[in-house]
């Protein structure tokens, strides 16, 4: 434990002007982004007696081994460069919202040419129009399901609607009438376009005029007797009613706010928003956080405003923000709001009428948010750490291992060799420091071998990050031998191999605080395997002097776990909990194999002499196939015929035909069923042959 006199800034070196502060641990990680409207002050609250400061917060600045700050113009500037700061290094201390389910939206792609309506999650697009958050996904599909009738936009996917317009005939909803089928031309991408926007509108709130209109051609019909049209135009009016009724009035009409309420206790806090456009509630989400520092429901509040709007641009800020609290101070959130949307925000707390009472529907969601919460964590800790003590007891840990990595190997016959790590903290899954490898050192189907390389490799590089950060500074004995991998007594080289990350994780840089990818070791070390593989684990942590890390091998046929140098298995109940974890843990890191070695796979299947022509890229590959149709034409072609794909220099051209001169014709495929041969269409006969062989 830190000493905070130690790293405490000189008097007078702290300037009192406005900035963004960062707290950095004994390893240069980040633990604690803040701002001050005055650095000064701000930061000479934190270096009192420690028996004066909050629990929290005297755990904060003992772990700490430093801190720096950035000075900026404006209080308005300290806010958003907090807010990044937040996102980039993720520290600790500070309040993280996390999202109690991943809500789904009502969206419009108005940025294609015929848009489309459809359920979506996930991250915003640009040029899609969205309208929610929905608290389920069959809600939005009722809603639109009614619409349909009056606004017969399309719903269907690309590859459906791209099957309709080469057959020449529209899927069933264009012949119920409820969608304008403009796959086979009934109505122009135009019309369709304004059709969407209509739609829109109707969604946004502006719904009287609709109505309005769609009443008075009722009259008209009915007028003209064209009573069949009437009855038709009446069901249309009673569906958009049903669809407003969905979402009931709460407001004066028109009116545009987000209510934002918390409930909160001494270690948690739970966030609610109400989304209400024209008068309607047309969204609700929340969120829960730890408190891992002395904050107030002010400061929850600005937290909350930072995740909701900080990705938000124009209409999707609100003129009006209504909040339990204001922040402190508030004047600079109000203006960075204001920012965000372009024109004036409101930012307040509601004292009496309509909003003050909706504000306090929204509280009783937060605290029902809350409650419900606190039930399934406090089950879900129970759980987790019952299964985490009866690892550490059935194999004989000093403590329960917080941090467990299992490694797997995945190849189909030998071929495609790679592995996986996956981690798990405290029992949950840590997707973001999942990582993939592959098998550099040998070919062929060998999993002992591999599963000691991927050891070696992921602890040398654990090493390389302690030898960084000056913790290990070991030197090689004099008579040391050093092997072929860079390793000598424990003591890395220059030469690390670097595992292959995901690319779908979040990968930040080893500097500046921000989370290295090795640099923290587990507890356990978990392989898929029997005896075998541990004991080549064992080695290979043997070999780089790492005493400290336990390894065991769950073996899937009869789910033993084995130890190293044990002849027997330990075998745990059916029903332990700790099983069950160690079963989730091998599952995961085989599926997470499994994927990266089918993707790797299809890469290799579909490879083409064209991939190695260089300075050709996917578009003109994709040109010169579509222009003549199959590689076996393409080959055939003379260099002034592919000279007339557009795009297609001579030059160009020429490295083409020489590629594919150099490159040998596979052989044709057969379809086994009819021994018909199948002509080369651009894949090769490895990828239209039944696969063989079965995945490890």
């Amino acid at each position: 434990m830190a000493d905070p006199s130690s790293y405490r800034p000189k008097p007078g070196q702290i300037p009192d002007s406005p900035g963004v502060y960062k707290f950095r641990d004994e390893h240069g990680r980040v633990i604690y982004v803040g701002k001050a409207k005055s650095l000064r002050q701000r930061l000479a609250n934190y270096f009192q007696d420690l028996a004066g400061l909050h629990p929290r917060t005297r755990t904060m600045v003992t772990t700490a081994a430093s801190v720096e700050w950035t000075v900026v113009s404006t209080e308005v500037e300290a806010l958003q460069l907090e807010y990044s700061w937040i996102k980039e290094f993720d520290p600790r201390f500070n309040v993280k919202y996390r999202d109690d389910k991943s809500y789904p939206y009502l969206a419009v792609t108005l940025n294609e040419e015929f848009p489309r309506v459809q359920v979506m999650r996930g991250a915003k697009k640009k040029g899609v129009r969205y309208f929610g958050p929905y608290g389920h996904a069959w809600a939005i599909r009722e809603t639109v399901d009614l619409m349909l009738r009056v606004f017969p936009v399309r719903t269907c996917s690309a590859g459906v609607f791209k099957r309709s317009a080469q057959i020449g005939r529209p899927c069933l909803l264009g012949y119920i009438g409820k969608c304008s089928a403009p796959c086979v031309g009934r109505i122009s991408a135009e019309e369709h376009q304004e059709l969407a926007e209509e739609f829109c509108d109707f969604m946004a709130g502006r719904t009287g005029a609709h109505i309005r209109r769609l009443e008075r051609r009722m009259q008209d019909a009915a007028e003209e007797m064209e009573y069949e049209r009437a009855a038709r135009l009446r069901d249309d009016i009673g569906a958009l009613k049903r669809a407003m009724e969905k979402s009931a009035v709460v407001l004066a009409d028109a009116t545009d706010a987000d209510l934002i309420a918390v409930a909160e206790d001494e270690l948690e806090a739970a966030v609610q928003i109400f989304h209400v456009r024209g008068g309607r509630v047309r969204g609700q989400r929340g969120w829960v956080t730890d408190k891992v520092q002395a904050v107030t429901t002010g400061d929850l509040v600005e937290h909350a405003l930072q995740q909701l709007y900080g990705e938000e641009q124009g209409d999707a800020v609100p003129k009006e923000v209504l909040v339990p609290a204001l922040p402190d101070p508030v004047e600079p959130v109000a203006q960075w709001l204001s920012q965000r949307r372009g024109s004036q925000v409101s930012l307040r707390i509601p004292q009496r009428g309509d909003k003050k009472d909706l504000m306090a529907t929204v509280a009783r969601n937060a605290q029902q948010s809350l409650a419900l919460h606190k039930t399934k964590r406090a089950s879900d800790l129970t759980t987790r750490s019952r299964a985490l003590e009866e690892i550490a007891e059935a194999l004989g840990l000093d403590s329960v291992p917080l941090r467990i990595e299992c490694f797997d190997i995945s190849h189909l016959q030998g071929d495609d060799v790679v592995a996986s790590m996956v981690v798990f903290e405290d029992g949950l899954a840590r997707k973001s420091e999942y990582r993939r490898f592959q098998i550099k050192t040998f070919q062929g189907q060998d999993d002992v071998r591999s599963m000691h390389e991927v050891i070696g490799r992921r602890f040398k590089r654990y090493l390389q990050e302690k030898q960084k950060s000056g913790e290990w500074t070991e030197e090689p004995a004099a008579d040391a031998r050093v092997d072929d991998n860079g390793v000598t007594n424990g003591t890395v080289t220059a030469r690390v191999d670097d595992p292959e990350p995901d690319p779908t994780a979040n990968r930040p840089t080893d500097e500046d605080g921000r989370p290295k990818r090795f640099a923290y070791p587990p507890q356990l070390v978990v392989v898929d395997g029997g005896a075998p593989q541990v004991a080549a684990a064992r080695r290979a942590l043997d070999e780089l002097g790492i005493d400290d890390v336990a390894v065991c091998g769950l073996a899937k046929r009869l789910e033993e776990v084995w130890l190293p140098e044990d002849d027997d298995p330990v075998v745990l109940p059916r029903s332990s909990e700790g099983l069950y974890l160690l079963q989730r843990v091998r599952d995961e890191a085989h599926r997470f194999a499994i994927s990266y070695q089918r993707s790797k796979r299809t890469k290799r299947l579909k490879a083409s002499p064209l991939d190695a022509v260089a300075g050709l890229g996917d578009t003109r590959r994709q040109a010169l196939l579509k222009h003549f149709g199959s590689l076996k034409k393409l080959r055939a072609a003379t260099i002034d015929e592919i000279c007339e794909v557009p795009g297609v220099g001579r030059k160009t051209a020429e490295t083409v035909a020489a590629a594919l001169a150099g490159a040998a014709p596979s052989a044709p495929a057969v379809n086994t069923a009819t021994g018909e041969i199948i002509e080369d269409d651009g894949a090769p006969p490895a990828a239209l042959s039944s696969e063989r062989g079965q995945d490890r």
